[in-house]
């Protein structure tokens, strides 16, 4: 069995907990498996506006356990595992009804990048062997739906991205940056634009790499935040000029292998949204990639710096343990559920070999000290090549951990296909009466304007309810790219008849602070949020 450091048998509300400090015997979440068999190991994750998931492996490993529709084959002269394969290497996940349906994708997309356009295609970006400089693109629909993969065939990279990060622009284009076989970003569509040395990204690999899938965020300036090893820098892609250096953060590398992760907390009207601020968590000791049967400590430091400031400096805090290989997810509360990982050494095959299987919640506006707590463990480890989703129930979708070159079914951390969900506490029992539901909402709304949603509530709320808008991001590799939360200015809330509330809410102020595109509108009430409604912004 895998080793779990630390772990005690504690009796807790009904259920086993991994004890992790602090010590507490307070059951916070829950989780249920909903799929025991998805047919792929899920290594890129990312949630439609139809509330579907799409699922993706990487198609150089032999078979899959999902055969492709209507007996069909993918035959790839230059695959090294098989050649003819009849299996798929992408799935549709249907929330609800749990179901599983094979997609068809032709070419390699191991450690490849995404992100949505602002009509909802998922554009998908390189990865390795055939797929180094493929384009492709999935055209969502709702369930029940054929709906598939369509690799461009009039276009492709100009050049080859294996793990890049990509980045919705307020253009409406994509800016792809870096990765194992560039040192530049490019754009997509390139509209004639060549590629573009970012020479920050060869100075921060070292000789065990560190800077792959760099954290990259839209700032409220329209500047980029890239954040790669221990360093990171304010980027004008429009000017090709680094407008800011930052501080480097202390303590382990954070990039790809050593595995951090970084989200932007939320953005807030009442700070006229211009205020950012930036979390990176975990990541691995120098050396674990080198020697990968050293398994070393990971990371338990958290840096928490405030980019937009004019002096920023990074805050340092202490996890409750040690974590890399963590996802970091924006909850509907504003809250980050930190999620998945191991205690020891570092991305790659076998390179770690202890499962962290309790998830963090970190609170972002209380005080120092106290914004970490540990919730409900899972049975399952979820280590190199996992996923997690928000989903628009408010459920975290939690797939793959794949540490292996091949499937795999046996040793410490066999080939995960098995997909579960963590229920956070808000969606206890105890709280269904505070939970608020959205019974009319727009389906789009313009910038900078007033809109009206209505909510109904079991009972009255107590105060004014909170509106945030939530991206649906691509994630790989332990990060969520594009992921962005935006707490809205609610300007009038009027309660009717029947627990009915109407509340008045302003859009985001341009492109800029939310690029066009579909986001999830959450209506929270006292910590509780409802399912969310898509809207269109822009």
């Amino acid at each position: 069995m895998f080793e779990i450091k630390q772990l005690l048998i504690v009796i807790c509300v009904g259920v086993v907990l991994l004890r992790i400090a602090p010590r507490s015997c307070v059951a916070q979440g829950s989780w249920e498996i909903l799929v025991q068999n998805a047919g792929i190991a899920s290594m890129h994750s990312a949630v439609t506006h139809f509330g579907t998931v799409v699922l993706l492996d990487r198609t150089d490993i032999g078979a899959s356990q999902i055969a492709l529709p209507n007996g069909q084959c993918r035959d790839d002269p230059n695959d090294l595992t098989l050649k003819h394969d009849c299996t798929a290497h992408s799935v549709l996940f249907t929330p609800g009804s749990n179901s599983i349906r094979p997609l068809t994708i032709a070419t390699d997309t191991w450690c490849s990048s995404g992100q949505f356009f602002s009509d909802g295609t998922l554009v998908q970006t390189g990865g390795d062997f055939d797929g180094n400089r493929v384009v492709r693109y999935f055209k969502p629909c709702p369930p029940g739906g054929s709906c598939d993969w369509v690799e461009a065939t009039d276009q492709q990279l100009q050049q080859g991205r294996w793990y890049a990060t990509n980045q919705l622009l307020p253009d409406g284009r994509q800016i792809v940056v870096g990765g194992r076989d560039s040192n530049a970003v490019e754009f997509i569509p390139a509209n004639g634009q060549a590629p573009v040395n970012l020479p920050f990204l060869q100075q921060t690999r070292d000789n065990q790499m560190d800077n792959f899938y760099p954290f990259v965020h839209l700032l409220p300036n329209g500047n980029l935040f890239i954040f790669a090893n221990k360093d990171s820098i304010q980027y004008d892609y429009k000017t090709n000029t680094v407008v800011q250096t930052y501080p480097t953060l202390a303590g382990e590398p954070r990039n790809y292998p050593s595995a951090g992760s970084s989200v932007m907390l939320p953005l807030l009207a009442s700070q006229g949204f211009g205020v950012a601020q930036v979390l990176v968590c975990g990541g691995s000791q120098y050396g674990a990639f080198l020697n990968p049967s050293s398994f070393p400590p990971a990371s338990q430091t958290c840096g928490r710096m405030q980019v937009t400031d004019p002096n920023p400096t990074w805050a340092i805090e202490n996890m409750p343990t040690r974590r890399n290989m963590g996802d970091m997810i924006l909850l509907p509360t504003r809250d980050v559920l930190i999620i998945n990982g191991a205690s020891d050494g570092c991305q790659g095959w076998g390179n770690a070999k202890t499962a962290v299987l309790a998830p963090v919640l970190y609170k972002p506006s209380v005080g120092a000290g106290k914004r970490f707590s540990t919730l409900t463990a899972t049975t399952i480890p979820r280590v190199y090549h996992s996923t997690a989703n928000l989903l628009p129930d408010t459920r975290i979708l939690v797939a793959g951990s794949n540490s292996h070159q091949f499937y795999t079914f046996t040793g410490d951390f066999p080939t995960e296909l098995r997909i579960e969900a963590f229920s956070p506490d808000y969606l206890k029992g105890s709280n269904k009466k505070y939970r608020p539901t959205i019974v009319n909402a727009p389906a789009s709304i313009a910038y900078n304007s007033a809109f009206t949603i209505t909510v109904t509530l079991p009972t009255a709320p107590r105060g004014t309810l909170e509106l945030n808008l939530a991206s649906a991001p691509f994630v790989t590799h332990t990060f969520a790219q594009g992921q962005r939360m935006l707490n809205l200015a609610v300007t009038k809330q009027t309660t009717g008849t029947g627990g009915s509330v109407q509340i008045t809410a302003t859009a985001p102020l341009n492109t800029v602070i939310a690029p066009s595109a579909y986001y999830m509108l959450f209506v929270v009430n006292r910590g509780v949020p409802s399912v969310a409604t898509w809207v269109h912004v822009g």
